[in-house]
């Protein structure tokens, strides 16, 4: 694969961030992978698009719904850089050879559902179709932005899900997204209002049974409509780590936008005080289910 460009990217705060308790008593790790709202100049200068047209494909505050996962004794590992720039639910090398002035190696997956929508790992376009950019990038800054972005997030993700598991003897990694109250112009509900949660688990597949059906009671406690694997069933992350036979299991939660933020404006609601303390109960409740229950 090709090396790694000297020039690194620069963000501010760092492209990641790993939010620790002061001890784990819990084999539930969170994450929050398309929350980051940092927006590099490069993408800026480069991009037909004003700031806030990006914005529409940000989990927008989905950090601060789970923000309480450290304080309960489990970790929360978030995104800083934004969707639109890289996005780490993807493999690493989905890219659409039509965004590039040079032509792409061997190993890039150039046919994948997600490239031909316009949303690989650097996406063609926002969720609302909008082309991003308003020229053709070269290939050397997709491996800039894999290797300075992309692997680093994957890595500490990975390491998260393996210490955890050394020390329980299982992991359970909860990977939290947002979604839009309706289904855009790319999606294959487009035009049809949404449950206000959507709990993704690859169809069974991603983790125990036991995990799915507890957080779907919980958030029915809570008075939340809940669907499962509908619009969404799980990315890359549910599908790559959810490996419940080798003792790691992944279940992806969707919350509706509407609930606790105004869509149009990317702005938080009152409500949002209220959707972050269900949140914390949930993980809270999830935190203390005994671990048989996921083995």
């Amino acid at each position: 694969m090709a090396a790694v460009p000297e020039a690194a990217i620069e963000l501010t705060p760092a492209p990641f961030d790993v939010l620790a308790p002061r001890a784990a008593s819990s084999p539930l790790v969170f994450a929050s992978p398309h929350s980051g709202s940092e927006y590099p100049d490069d993408l800026l200068a480069a991009s037909r698009l004003d700031a806030h047209s990006l914005r529409k494909s940000e989990d927008s505050f989905v950090d601060e719904l789970f923000g309480e996962a450290p304080a309960q004794g489990v970790p929360l590992i978030r995104a800083n850089f934004p969707r639109a720039y890289l996005d780490v639910n993807r493999e690493a090398w989905e890219l659409d050879p039509a965004m590039f002035e040079d032509d792409l190696p061997d190993y890039v997956n150039t046919r994948s559902y997600r490239v031909a929508g316009g949303l690989g790992t650097i996406a063609r376009v926002v969720s609302s179709g909008a082309e991003i950019y308003g020229g053709k990038l070269q290939f050397a800054e997709a491996v800039r932005r894999v290797n300075e972005l992309y692997l680093p997030y994957h890595r500490a993700l990975a390491d998260l899900l393996e210490s955890t598991r050394r020390k329980f003897k299982h992991a359970v990694l909860v990977d939290c997204h947002s979604m839009p109250s309706v289904g855009g112009p790319m999606d294959r509900d487009s035009g049809h209002e949404r449950a206000e949660i959507v709990l993704g688990d690859r169809y069974g597949t991603s983790c125990h049974p036991s995990l799915t059906d507890a957080a779907e009671e919980i958030l029915t406690s809570l008075g939340y409509t809940v669907r499962r694997n509908t619009p969404y069933a799980g990315g890359y992350i549910t599908r790559h780590y959810g490996r419940p036979a080798d003792g790691i299991h992944a279940l992806q939660i969707e919350i509706n936008r509407a609930l606790y933020m105004d869509e149009a404006k990317i702005r938080r609601l009152p409500s949002m005080e209220k959707v972050k303390s269900h949140m914390t109960s949930l993980i809270e409740t999830l935190c203390a289910l005994e671990i048989a229950e996921f083995a």
